[in-house]
């Protein structure tokens, strides 16, 4: 899609400042009225009589006057606050002009800048007229001012404040809608994939919108909301989505003497340690009346079915038959390996590649727990859940988000071509990881504050592993490892591992309830992914990566080798 706007169309209606009605009386300050975006916005400001000093184009309130000229220092502790430079000798001067898409997201960022800015003088001009009504009443004041005359100035601050306030909520208005744009820009930028699933991999990443003369409505009903289709009974799996190595279990739960059952792909398969101690997954039923293997035990590192003693090693070969011949018996078996404390399987007709993924927390992280649980939802709509963040401060509101602020503007940002970055405003990194992983590293603040801008500026970390294994087409195996790179302790404290897992099954239960009625909506029909939005990216990727994988594309989008 090519990508157009006029500077009417995307800047504010931004005017420069000159200062009108001037008016001053002996015996108060004053005030100067600027016309500001043609919003008569009034601000309280200093003249050559007053003590004010001058910001690169703005101004500072430093002092005003009191009674009769007498000068009263107000130099206030939130100076830095309202010390931020007039934005407007910086407006693009694009008026009348086409843009291409990246022009009109610096519009939109410099209304963006503009609004804080205009909102920072309106804070002050609110605090200095408060301090106006102190003065007035001030009780040495009261000596020799007459009551007539204070109410007459108590009557002129309360209309200036009211005029103040009406300013604040006219900024809000904009403020708003300077959101609303760059969030429509930058849908048309990062999400540009969504309109281009019927080319190549390449197109979708490695091209922009281009300058046309197209207008902004065009633009507008060109927005990738309807590219995703996600509805209807979840159909049968690709064998394509096989072709992976899958963790299924973690290598604390898997001892010499146990086993675990697991469903993979809608079969059943069980895992279990041969005589050398390495794991195996095979079919978890019987050759010989299909009794469930898993209800027996394990001896020498075989599996001994229940039902008549048959015994089976790790590669599924049955090596004895009670109380009959013994015959030439082997079930089926899957590609088992054992890699930084995590048993994976290999549940493809390809054959699997010699290496096995790494997912160790970063250097400096200690594992604290380890948890795994069944869930009632097809594993993509819990990975959609798992890769959106915007959801948190609405539907975690009893757990890790309570207290949380809703930001204006939530985002994810990621390179043109990748299945990772980071979220904005939270301190959050977050990755998916092929087949069905999803990692990401959490700066810790206060509960209810969020530290800092990024992960690195937060002092102490919490790093999660989710894996979701397709264990069938409504149902999902999930493992999830938390670490923390702080609290050492915590890991020898008894019965910690049954607190941890409470907390996730909390965390769990709010997007559970949600999922599950998702579930239920799509397979009588209704789009999922009706209308995806700029905080969607990371969810969209993975549903286009998905969508290719099981067309048996050649390429895949996003992978790190393009």
């Amino acid at each position: 899609m090519n990508t157009v706007a006029t500077a009417a169309a995307l800047s504010l209606p931004i005017s420069l400042c000159r200062s009108s009605k001037l008016n001053t009386k002996k015996d108060k300050g004053f005030l100067m009225e600027f016309n500001c975006c043609n919003l008569n916005g009034r601000l309280l400001a200093s003249s050559e009589n007053s003590l004010a000093k001058g910001v690169r184009g703005g101004f500072r309130v430093l002092a005003v006057f009191g009674e009769e000229g007498g000068l009263q220092d107000k130099k206030s502790v939130w100076d830095n606050i309202f010390d931020v430079e007039d934005p407007r000798s910086k407006m693009p001067q694009c008026k009348g002009k086409f843009l291409d898409v990246n022009q009109a997201l610096e519009v939109a960022r410099y209304d963006i800048q503009y609004c804080d800015w205009r909102a920072r003088q309106d804070v002050l001009t609110i605090m200095l007229l408060h301090e106006k009504v102190v003065e007035v009443l001030n009780p040495l004041a009261r000596d020799y001012k007459s009551i007539g005359t204070l109410r007459k100035e108590l009557a002129g601050l309360q209309e200036e404040l009211n005029r103040a306030h009406e300013q604040v909520h006219i900024s809000e208005a904009r403020v708003a809608t300077a959101l609303d744009k760059l969030a429509h820009m930058e849908a048309l930028v990062n999400d540009r994939l969504l309109q281009d699933r019927s080319t190549t991999e390449s197109d979708q990443t490695s091209s922009f919108p281009s300058t046309s003369t197209q207008p902004l409505d065009t633009m507008k009903g060109r927005l990738p909301q309807k590219s995703l289709n996600v509805s209807g009974p979840v159909q049968p799996y690709s064998s394509h989505l096989k072709n992976f190595w899958y963790p299924v279990a973690f290598s604390t739960d898997l001892k010499d003497d146990t086993m675990v059952p697991i469903d993979c792909f809608e079969e059943p398969w069980v895992i279990f340690r041969g005589k050398d101690g390495k794991p195996g997954c095979v079919q978890n039923s019987c050759a010989h009346r299909a009794c469930p293997l898993h209800l027996g035990s394990v001896n020498e590192g075989r599996i001994q079915c229940p039902y008549h003693g048959w015994e089976y090693t790790i590669d599924g070969k049955c090596e004895k038959m009670p109380s009959t011949r013994l015959l030439n018996v082997k079930i089926k078996s899957l590609p088992c390996f054992e890699k930084e404390g995590m048993i994976w399987v290999w549940p493809g007709s390809d054959p699997p590649p010699a290496t096995l993924p790494s997912l160790q927390p970063p250097p400096g992280f200690v594992i604290h727990a380890e948890i795994v649980m069944e869930l009632p939802v097809e594993h993509g709509l819990l990975l959609d859940n798992l890769l959106d963040l915007a959801h948190a401060p609405f539907t975690h509101t009893s757990t890790f988000a309570k207290g949380w602020s809703v930001p204006s503007l939530v985002k994810f940002l990621t390179p043109a071509s990748g299945l990772e970055g980071y979220w904005d405003p939270y301190p959050i990194d977050m990755e998916f990881r092929p087949p069905c992983m999803v990692l990401s590293t959490i700066g810790i603040s206060k509960p209810g504050k969020l530290e800092g801008k990024s992960t690195r500026q937060c002092a102490t970390h919490l790093h999660q592993l989710h894996v979701c294994m397709p264990s069938s087409r409504n149902k999902t195996r999930l493992l999830y490892r938390m670490s923390l790179d702080f609290a050492p302790v915590l890991k020898h404290i008894p019965f910690m591992q049954y607190l941890w897992r409470h907390f996730a099954e909390q965390v769990l239960n709010e997007d559970l309830r949600l999922v599950v009625g998702q579930q239920e909506r799509m397979i009588n029909g209704a789009n999922v992914w009706n209308l995806p939005v700029s905080y969607d990216k990371l969810g969209v990727r993975y549903r286009l990566w998905r969508d290719a994988v099981e067309r048996g594309a050649k390429q895949l989008p996003f992978s790190k080798s393009t």
